[in-house]
């Protein structure tokens, strides 16, 4: 080998050397530097931005759960499985009768439009949640009142990455990524046939976020529709945000609907405080500023509120990444909000609390399952949570009360599952029962009860 060849070698490994480690180096992710002591509460820490080309990605390799096995209670409390076998189990709701309808959906099939969209696909597969949809409903029995379904069946088949699911005068009501089905359906029915539904309303369908939530008004005469973002800050262009990052209300009576609420990048859970009648949600904010910022967070949404996505976030901070014109006098009636939830922690399911089913410690506040992060390392989330409320219905300021925990593999880098949605199987009005909680990768729904010394009396 001649000495100009010899040299020639050595310049090209160092050539590939240097860009492997400049590449390791470019993946590394951003460490978070502030928990939740500073990211949650009332009055959070808005931290610096560390602006990310690359997204820091977290992946968590989904090991599920052994025979046996099961999340972390917090004292007081205790956790059983409720049905098992699920394929990705995502929203719940609790029927008069008992009945459990369960929505196994995902996102439906799209090509990626940037590293951004590539690199979450696949880190949401390795994740456990790049399987395709099963778009279906299914209905849970637990016919002897023990706290284990006896059944499980399909009520209704044939959806679009159904998810919201609401039961008004004789129709189950489906939000469908694309549109509001309604279906005749009384409870006690245990399957639906397709055919004689009709279409409320049309969404704008998938994008980054692709779930849409649905909840009646106290009265049923409306119906609140979550619609979120198709992008991280509108990147793509605001034209393919029309009617997205907001929240719709849909009037039976005259049979149109409205923008209810906008700026909110993709609100997710919907429920009524029952102390002050008020709307609440919780909302998923913006990626890549950082592991720290911003926080994702709980708040109440008055009609027409504007919460600034995407050019500003918590009211007075500017995205500076946005490049579509700001709306003139956005600032001035964007809102501060509530209650910070951590950042990237992916807040899901939302309920208030059921008159202290769960004991005095939660008899008032909110539940929220923290889906968990995807881009922050450490990871954040993971668990359900509770924010306490005063006696004027407002969060109390403070770090979150843990209620289920252990998702998180003690290595970090596994998740046995990942906490989804919540819904009350006390619907019937009884303090008793419990909470239940969808584990989407894991293909569980928890039910969650207070022992019987956190028990109320019943009559």
């Amino acid at each position: 080998m001649s000495a100009t060849l010899r040299k020639t070698l050595v310049i090209i490994a160092i050539i590939i050397v240097a860009i492997v480690a400049i590449g390791w180096y470019l993946l590394q992710p951003n460490k978070a530097k502030f928990g939740d002591e500073e990211l949650t509460g009332t009055d959070p820490l808005i931290a610096e931005i560390e602006e990310e080309t690359i997204p820091s990605l977290g992946i968590m390799d989904p090991v599920g759960w052994a025979d046996g096995e099961a999340p972390v209670a917090a004292e007081g409390l205790q956790v059983t499985r409720f049905a098992q076998g699920l394929s990705h189990p995502r929203s719940i709701l609790v029927l008069e009768n008992g009945d459990v309808l369960v929505a196994e959906t995902n996102r439906q099939p799209s090509k990626p439009r940037n590293f951004t969209d590539r690199a979450a696909g696949w880190l949401m597969g390795r994740a456990g949640a790049g399987d395709p949809s099963p778009d279906r409903i299914m209905l849970l029995r637990d016919t002897d009142n023990d706290g284990v379904a006896d059944s499980q069946s399909v009520l209704l088949d044939g959806l679009k990455s159904p998810f919201g699911m609401a039961v008004r005068e004789g129709r189950l009501i489906v939000a469908n990524t694309d549109a509001v089905l309604s279906f005749p359906f009384t409870p006690g029915d245990t399957t639906i046939a397709k055919g004689e539904e009709w279409q409320l309303m049309a969404l704008p369908g998938g994008g980054n976020h692709w779930a849409r939530n649905l909840l009646l008004s106290p009265d049923g005469n409306q119906l609140y529709v979550t619609v979120g973002s198709a992008s991280n800050i509108g990147e793509n262009g605001m034209a393919l945000e029309e009617g997205r990052a907001a929240i719709h209300e849909y009037d039976f009576t005259t049979q149109t609907h409205r923008k209810f609420a906008g700026g909110l990048r993709n609100p997710m859970g919907l429920a009524f405080n029952p102390d002050s009648g008020e709307l609440w949600t919780t909302v998923n904010e913006r990626d890549m500023l950082g592991p720290d910022v911003p926080p994702d967070y709980l708040t109440n949404v008055p009609i027409g509120a504007q919460y600034g996505w995407p050019w500003i976030y918590w009211r007075f901070t500017y995205d500076e990444r946005v490049e579509a014109p700001m709306p003139q006098y956005l600032q001035e009636y964007t809102r501060w909000p509530e209650y910070a939830l951590g950042a990237h922690v992916a807040p899901l399911g939302l309920v208030f609390a059921n008159g202290g089913a769960l004991g005095e410690t939660y008899k008032s506040g909110a539940f929220i399952a923290r889906h968990g992060s995807w881009n922050r390392s450490p990871p954040a989330g993971y668990d359900v949570i509770f924010v306490p409320f005063d006696d004027r219905g407002n969060p109390v300021d403070g770090k979150p009360l843990t209620v289920l925990s252990g998702f998180l593999g003690d290595d970090l880098k596994t998740t046995r599952g990942r906490p989804t949605w919540l819904a009350w199987d006390a619907a019937r009005g009884s303090t008793a029962g419990g909470l239940l909680l969808s584990d989407d990768t894991a293909g569980i729904i928890w039910r969650i009860t207070g022992t019987p010394a956190a028990q109320p009396a019943q009559d």
